[in-house]
């Protein structure tokens, strides 16, 4: 049997792997009888961990929120997912969470073995973020936190919502998951006032408040929540979708523009790209770095657009056409 305090450990460890666990459960997970482990819970409580104990037959314990913010247990694969995220919320799109963000990540990198952050530093070192257009619509921390809680613990939320034209309305829905596609969050969720499937926009949301309502899941008319998210995107109308034919495998092409597009084989060595952009020019940037030949098939808008790039990067690079002498 372990020692005390390697069990009780343990005990921090199981408690902040899961929402709740029934008593016996957790203390065959331990090794330990009934008795024993409400010592442990006793020892966590006097170390200031709130540490709820529900009684009865199918009693259990769970953590709840206390008034200051606890020491965690990270395993190793759980700090360097940990130190991963926090890195790219240093360059997202939800509002004042950079700076909070490094500071975290500071800490968490000074009390890693060496192993562990020479990992993160490998990853790091070997991605690069590439942001084609300027982050305007930012999200409250806040919204994150609330939703985040609802989709984990299948509780209803209800909150008013901004359409694209302006109407305000309040909404009350049935949280699935969160989407992050390419500098936007979306929720998507079951409307309970239309009966149907939706995705909302969190940077048009504001005060999101849980319902107190348990459901139970519904089924996706999609294969993830990330593909309903994409042919929602897709079937709205917008008139910065460039379409080019490129010369590349479809595979390279997801992986530098990705996020930013809808990528469907050709052949083998071709794919046709949809680029979603707010703009042609960041579009038309977004194709170039592809490094491969390609061709612009629609809009006419975006096919003049790079003949201008094109005469402007000849002139620029003295390719141009000269003027006769008069």
């Amino acid at each position: 049997m372990a020692n005390t305090s390697s069990r009780t450990l343990r005990l921090l460890s199981l408690l902040q792997a899961r929402r709740y666990w029934p008593g016996a459960e957790l203390a065959g997970r331990l090794e330990v009888s009934v008795r024993t482990l409400r010592r442990d819970v006793d020892r966590l409580r006097d170390l200031g961990y709130p540490v709820e104990a529900a009684r009865g037959v199918d009693g259990g314990y769970q953590l709840a929120s206390g008034a200051a913010m606890p020491p965690l247990l990270l395993d190793d694969e759980e700090a360097v997912a940990l130190a991963i995220a926090l890195r790219s919320a240093a360059q997202g799109a939800v509002s004042g969470v950079a700076e909070a963000s490094v500071r975290a990540l500071a800490k968490l990198v000074q009390v890693m073995p060496k192993g562990l952050r020479r990992r993160v530093e490998a990853i790091g070192s070997a991605t690069e973020s590439h942001f084609w257009e300027p982050v305007e619509e930012q999200i409250d921390p806040e919204v994150l936190i609330i939703i985040g809680q609802a989709c984990r613990d299948q509780e209803r939320i209800g909150f008013d919502y901004t359409a694209a034209d302006g109407r305000a309305s309040t909404r009350h829905v049935e949280p699935l998951r969160m989407v992050r596609l390419g500098l936007r969050w979306y929720l998507v969720c079951y409307d309970l006032d239309r009966g149907e499937w939706r995705s909302f926009r969190l940077d048009r949301m504001g005060r999101p408040v849980q319902a107190g309502a348990r459901f139970a899941p519904r089924t996706l008319p999609a294969d993830s929540p990330v593909d309903f998210v994409r042919d929602g995107t897709e079937r709205a109308a917008n008139t910065n979708d460039v379409i080019a034919l490129v010369s590349a495998p479809q595979g390279h092409v997801v992986e530098k523009i990705g996020r930013w597009s809808t990528v469907s084989e050709v052949t083998e060595s071709s794919c046709r790209v949809t680029v979603h952009a707010k703009t042609l020019d960041w579009a038309l940037l977004a194709l170039g770095m592809l490094d491969v030949e390609y061709r612009i098939e629609s809009p006419q808008s975006a096919i003049e657009g790079g003949r201008v790039w094109a005469e402007r990067l000849l002139r620029a690079t003295g390719g141009g056409r000269r003027r006769r002498p008069g």
